[in-house]
């Protein structure tokens, strides 16, 4: 049976609803849609406060795996941990950082070798001024 031979069966002489047209007028009564969820959250948060702390104790004890697959569920997916504010830094400004610690190393006296490259790195940067 094709679409065209079901609108001109039991569809047929129907005038399709027009836009902002409703079915109900009358619509669903205020709020009729989360009283189930209402009335459950209600029994659940009573039952909880009568018999919680109980209930956790005894199924960390009995169901240990139970009770970290509770704690795991509650916890976001995702968590975004900051480490350091370094997290935030570009790689050139990560960059200017070291060579202003590494200049100011070296002029402290520490780092001085003329074989180190470190020095090296901190006194050939023209252009870049140093941290403070």
């Amino acid at each position: 049976m094709s679409d065209s031979d079901d609108t001109q069966g039991k569809h047929s002489g129907l005038i399709p609803w027009q836009t902002g047209q409703s079915g109900n007028p009358a619509g669903r009564p205020k709020g009729a849609r989360n009283k189930l969820g209402e009335a459950f959250i209600q029994a659940l948060h009573d039952d909880f406060q009568e018999h919680g702390v109980k209930a956790i104790e005894e199924t960390r004890a009995a169901k240990p795996d139970q009770y970290l697959k509770v704690i795991a569920s509650l916890l976001p997916k995702e968590l975004n941990v900051k480490v350091s504010e370094l997290d935030e830094l570009s790689d050139d400004e990560l960059f200017r950082r070291y060579r202003a610690i590494t200049q100011a190393l070296v002029a402290a006296g520490f780092g001085a070798e003329p074989g180190d490259t470190a020095a090296q790195a901190a006194q050939s940067s023209p252009g870049v001024s140093t941290l403070q």
